[in-house]
């Protein structure tokens, strides 16, 4: 992969992890709590857990793609970026486009998918 790509995909990716870490931390100051004094009945408390637990569960993923992101990251440092984890070739550069935290190529991660699907 060209330097030009590299680069492209490392601020894809900077961009990326630098939004999930902003709403991570507006969660923290604006979303963390429930003020009691504000809901007025047992439907607006329960309404306002009922989203407050959806964001919680919004940031639970998040966190599991930052982490994806940052492993890519990694790879773009130690130049094994766009390679795939199980048989070693190329992943093609319209799936890096679509998933730049992809590490399998499209014929190994259906393999995976089949397999998932016959024993999962």
């Amino acid at each position: 992969m060209r330097k030009t790509e590299l680069q492209k995909f490392k601020k894809i990716l900077l961009e990326k992890r630098h939004q999930i870490l902003a709403n991570a931390q507006k969660t923290l100051e604006e979303e963390m709590s429930l003020d009691i004094n504000d809901l007025p009945d047992e439907m607006d408390l329960a309404s306002s857990e009922y989203l407050q637990s959806f964001t919680f569960r919004l940031r639970g993923r998040e966190k599991t793609y930052l982490a994806k992101i940052e492993k890519s990251l990694k790879k773009i440092e130690e130049g094994e970026f766009g390679v795939c984890e199980s048989c070693g070739e190329n992943i093609s550069l319209k799936r890096l486009q679509a998933r730049p935290v992809t590490s399998l190529c499209i014929r190994c991660k259906e393999e995976q998918e089949r397999e998932e699907r016959q024993f999962g």
